[in-house]
């Protein structure tokens, strides 16, 4: 069977995160039925790199699914699929890989985008947190430099998951201020453990706002318990930016 590879770019405010659940409005499940339609009588299941959480965001996401016939024109299709879906979701790109290919356990690297707006802005008010304090970013930069000294990750998963391992390879993770004047927290891993990335920001916001220090910071990571670490960061700073096979 043919096998496709699909990258897109959501909004998240308005879906429960990605993967398909009962009851409840999600990009996969709004993916599937622009599929079905776009390329009817097949009904694909696409399947995705990853799970983004409710309100979570992605500047670039990649995701798969099999038909049972060759796709004749792609860029008709990702036409098709554009002008089927709502305004928050589009897809960049459709090609065919091969089958063996896998968007999730193929993936080699993640990167994620945290954004901060330290004034009011209501053009970015969906796609960045607005911290009521003014952080020390040289402080949050030490303590984020400690998370590639580590792998177990415990103190920063959420409870409770079927996950076998906690242990992620971090290889990059600082903040830095952008031309619009927003300030970006940037984490790349070879994989990441649910709501990690939100718990790891709404630690470091403690650190920046003088609760923590970076060497508390690191005690955090190698007490390797949850509720050593601060309160997650809210959803909608967050995107992921980037997917490497």
């Amino acid at each position: 069977m043919p096998r496709y590879f699909l990258t897109l770019s959501y909004d998240g405010t308005a879906y429960c995160g990605w993967q398909t659940q009962p009851n409840a409005p999600t990009v996969q499940a709004v993916m599937d039925d622009a599929l079905s339609k776009a390329l009817r009588p097949e009904r694909p299941y696409i399947v995705g790199c990853g799970r983004t959480d409710t309100g979570v965001h992605a500047d670039y996401f990649v995701a798969h699914f099999d038909t049972i016939e060759p796709i004749a024109e792609t860029d008709k299709t990702t036409f098709k699929l554009n002008a089927i879906l709502p305004p928050d979701i589009a897809v960049h790109s459709l090609r065919e890989v091969d089958p063996t290919l896998h968007s999730r356990f193929s993936a080699r690297r993640r990167t994620y985008n945290y954004r901060l707006s330290l004034d009011k802005r209501p053009l970015v008010r969906h796609i960045a947190y607005r911290p009521y304090f003014l952080p020390d970013f040289d402080s949050m930069n030490e303590a984020a430099a400690r998370l590639l000294r580590h792998r177990d990750f415990t103190s920063f998963s959420r409870l409770h998951t079927q996950t076998k391992t906690n242990d992620c390879i971090v290889d990059e993770a600082f903040w830095s201020e952008q031309p619009d004047g927003l300030w970006v927290f940037t984490i790349s891993a070879n994989r990441f453990l649910r709501n990690m990335v939100r718990a790891i920001v709404g630690t470091l916001l403690d650190v920046g706002r003088g609760r923590l220090t970076p060497d508390d910071f690191e005690a955090i990571i190698l007490a390797r318990d949850r509720s050593k670490a601060s309160s997650s960061a809210p959803a909608r700073g967050l995107s992921l930016t980037n997917v490497s096979y």
